[in-house]
């Protein structure tokens, strides 16, 4: 049973979904593997490392789909491959789902497609294949390498003989992954650091970082709410958005770098800093918008481009941080669809002669929650 590696097809995109070593993984597991011809090279996994670690190189994408029963993909398939599909064919990647306008081309050509943005992150047995969680880690270290570079003052403190340089003040507004790892890459560059999030809960992950907490008056009750939800189901009162606003409003007034990392799957990015705000804000301060792909967080910011305001604020819209990471994140990406085609593989049972064979349950509380098409119907629940 082979398993198909196709390249990108978007030139934003430099990562590849299964690496030289996923291979390896794989080809123990049973499968065997064909890339399509360049498909690593982004990455610096040139086709003689998959060659070396057991792969077929095809030379064009149509050939890697026709040989594979399962088809790896970083983004979507682009629209002329879907073309190639057959039925009882597997489709795993990062797809976009609530916004894919394919769907019903892959449930019309009979294919089981699995979204892995859908993984429900509360099962233990799933961290493994988190791979919001594994690209968003490297994208908020990443993030606060592209404000120093953008940013015309060191971050640390520097005493001299001609006079003390300031650390930089930075914000990080969201405390996910992406932005608990922000903290602590700014931390270590010396850069004094706030954050905040809706989440009242996030305070002691912040503050374990060495930041300090952006702390926003609540009531007795609404702090009852938050702890006992965990934050995650908390809906803050108007009272508490609104206070929560100004609390940042003048926080970024001051700030020398601001990092925003919100987003809502299937649905645009919160707004987060609106032009009052960057009209408060330092010439030559910095805001890297994690978010400009989706909406963005910052208002004005456009995806892929860096932006002056009249007052010298520099806005990055960062679309895809960790394509600029491609080697590891491409990595840690590889590992989490192993993890999760381990779960597609029936039980050997007592023969151990027996060849491989896929088990598709759709009961299965990981492969149920990331299947959006199969047996020929869409069953991704409307957002």
């Amino acid at each position: 049973m082979k398993i198909g590696v196709i390249s990108a097809d978007i030139t934003s995109e430099s990562r590849v979904a299964i690496t030289p070593d996923a291979v390896k993984k794989l080809r123990k597991l049973g499968f065997e593997v064909v890339v399509q011809s360049g498909a690593g090279q982004a990455a610096y996994y040139a086709d003689e490392l998959y060659q070396a670690a057991g792969a077929d190189i095809a030379s064009s994408r149509t050939e890697v789909i026709t040989q594979s029963k399962i088809i790896t993909t970083v983004n979507d398939l682009p629209a002329e491959a879907t073309e190639s599909l057959s039925s009882g064919q597997i489709v795993i990647g990062m797809l976009d789902p609530y916004r894919n306008t394919q769907l019903d081309t892959y449930a019309a050509k009979g294919a089981t497609v699995f979204a892995m943005e859908l993984l429900p992150r509360t099962l233990s047995r799933a961290q493994n294949m988190d791979v919001l969680s594994s690209q968003a880690n490297l994208a908020g270290y990443k993030a606060v390498l592209l404000a120093a570079n953008e940013y015309s003052r060191p971050f640390p403190m520097f005493m001299t003989s001609a006079g003390t340089v300031k650390p930089a003040k930075v914000v990080i507004l969201g405390v996910g992954v992406a932005g608990l790892q922000a903290i602590a890459t700014a931390k270590r560059l010396g850069a004094v650091v706030e954050a905040s999030d809706l989440r009242p809960t996030a305070r002691e992950q912040v503050e374990s970082l060495g930041g300090k907490w952006l702390d926003v008056p609540m009531s007795a009750e609404e702090a009852e709410t938050a702890k006992s939800t965990g934050g995650y189901a908390w809906t803050p009162s108007e009272q508490y958005v609104k206070d929560q606003a100004a609390v940042v409003d003048k926080a970024l007034s001051n700030a020398d770098i601001v990092i925003t990392t919100a987003q809502i799957p299937g649905r645009n990015a919160p707004r987060l800093v609106h032009g009052a705000t960057l009209a408060k804000m330092k010439a030559g301060s910095v805001l890297i918008d994690m978010a400009a792909g989706t909406g963005g967080n910052v208002e004005g910011s456009v995806p892929n481009e860096t932006i002056t305001t009249d007052n010298g604020v520099r806005i990055v819209g960062a679309a895809n941080i960790p394509s600029q990471l491609a080697a590891q994140s491409s990595d840690l990406y590889a590992n989490n669809l192993v993890n999760f085609i381990t779960t597609l593989i029936a039980p050997a049972g007592d023969d151990a002669s027996a060849s491989l064979a896929l088990n598709l349950d759709m009961e299965d509380e990981i492969q149920g929650a990331l299947a959006v098409t199969h047996d020929s119907q869409v069953r991704l629940a409307k957002r």
